[in-house]
């Protein structure tokens, strides 16, 4: 008799299924970084997201809701349908939610159920219909400045099985908060020059026309001089003066607004340069949480050990933008090392090739167990830095792997992309970075794991 088909279990499907959404949510966590890095205002941000959602659950519905900050009333509703941005004006109070919700809301970060009336409230904030009502209804609030100014709507149908999209589209939100709030920054500085710059003006024009009014008197005071006697000749020369010195003030008023004006302008050119900085770092700690994100996950499934160990190269190659890196790990020998994983290197240089403690670069820096950062290679004349083949002529760091005073393995990175050179402060970052790979290697017992795969 032929043998029965083998009935997959119920477990092992949740986890292929569970493994499957996290890949699929991990790619597009990646694109709507990328479209909200590119976005010029917030209307292609807000599609980037109603774009990624849709990748991520087609049923749900993503709704932003503008809130006017004073009162706390929902101004406008923008809804993605039928390929464009839909605008439609609002006067909802958030006091009519339920005080746990509102209270959520406010506080930001997290999506806010808002229970069993979820259809009423979606009515009452006129969202798109969803294709198979009844649904489910959750807000999340978005602060700038200390403040309330918007909030998502995610409206989805009720499911009986499977999670909810809240579940996996905070990060998602997360990404259009940091956007949102960089063209909240952008609208404010333009607003604040505006305002500047109307006010110069309105002073100017002020200043302008009393120095006409003084002229003019000037003239009629001029005027009158010339008809009358020797006494009113004298007081007509009085008020000329008394009006040459008005207009002297009126001039050194107007010099010591302009002194304010510039000093204005330099301070706000210093803030969009402070913000431009902030900015950056907030981007290179996306970025940064991303590739950690990555990282712990493939740590998570137990991949194979040489995938592995590439991950854990990438996260402090991607994070350092660094072209050409290597990673070594402990070997059974004694005082010897061995390639795990590299990025760069020449065609001849292998896996698993061994180096000794001492020997180049990494053996080094495994003997002294302490980091060692060039700026540039070509001043190291005392070193021969240059003939080692895990390097080139460039800027590098080589960090040691050092785990409860064990030596675990040395990095090594060059190359660097965009700026070119390697500073001390990177290396405080790749000392941060190191501990997390130390971590998750010897958790993993990755030096061994991996020597077993390279022998088989």
């Amino acid at each position: 008799m032929a043998a029965a088909p083998a009935i997959p279990r119920p477990d092992a499907t949740i986890r292929t299924s569970l493994t499957f959404r996290r890949r699929m949510q991990e790619s597009t966590l990646v694109s709507l970084a990328h479209a909200l890095t590119a976005a010029p205002d917030l209307d292609a941000a807000f599609v980037a997201l109603a774009e990624g959602l849709a990748e991520f659950d087609r049923a749900a519905i993503m709704s932003y809701l503008a809130v006017h900050a004073r009162d706390g009333q929902i101004v406008e509703r923008l809804a993605w349908r039928e390929g464009r941005v839909e605008r439609l004006p609002l006067q909802v109070a958030l006091r009519q939610f339920p005080t746990a919700v509102v209270q959520q809301v406010q506080a930001g970060g997290v999506f806010a159920d808002v229970g069993d009336d979820a259809d009423t409230f979606a009515r009452m904030l006129q969202l798109p219909l969803l294709a198979e009502p009844p649904g489910e209804l959750a807000l999340r609030g978005i602060r700038f400045d200390g403040e309330l100014t918007a909030m998502l709507a995610l409206h989805e149908p009720r499911r009986v099985f499977g999670q909810r999209a809240t579940v996996g589209c905070g990060a998602l939100a997360a990404l259009f908060a940091l956007a949102h709030n960089r063209f909240a920054e952008r609208d404010a500085r333009l607003e604040a020059a505006r305002t500047l710059e109307d006010v110069t003006q309105r002073v100017h024009e002020e200043f302008l026309a009393r120095l006409a009014d003084l002229e003019q008197q000037l003239k009629k005071a001029r005027g009158a001089a010339k008809t009358a006697s020797a006494g009113e000749a004298v007081q007509h020369e009085r008020e000329v003066a008394r009006a040459a010195e008005e207009t002297r003030r009126n001039a050194s008023r107007l010099r010591a607004l302009e002194q304010q004006v510039t000093a204005a302008v330099g301070q706000l050119e210093q803030a969009h340069i402070e913000l431009h900085r902030r900015s950056e770092a907030l981007r290179q700690r996306t970025r940064t949480i991303y590739l950690l994100d990555r990282v712990l996950a493939m740590a998570a499934e137990q991949v194979d050990p040489r995938r592995l160990a590439e991950g854990l190269l990438a996260l402090v190659g991607d994070d350092m933008q660094a072209h050409r890196c290597s990673l070594f790990l402990r070997a059974p020998e004694p005082d010897t090392l061995y390639l795990a994983a590299a990025r760069g290197l020449a065609p001849h240089v292998r896996q698993g090739s061994r180096i000794t403690v001492g020997q180049g670069v990494a053996g080094r820096v495994a003997l002294t167990r302490q980091p060692l950062l060039v700026v540039d290679a070509s001043d190291a004349h005392a070193e021969p830095l240059l003939r080692d083949e895990y390097l080139t002529t460039g800027s590098f760091i080589s960090f040691p792997l050092i785990i409860r005073d064990e030596l675990l393995g040395v990095v090594n990175l060059t190359n660097r992309a965009q700026r070119g050179l390697f500073v001390e402060e990177d290396v405080e970052r790749v000392r941060l970075l190191g501990l997390v790979i130390s971590l998750i290697a010897l958790e993993a017992r990755l030096p061994e794991q991996l020597l077993d795969r390279f022998h088989e």
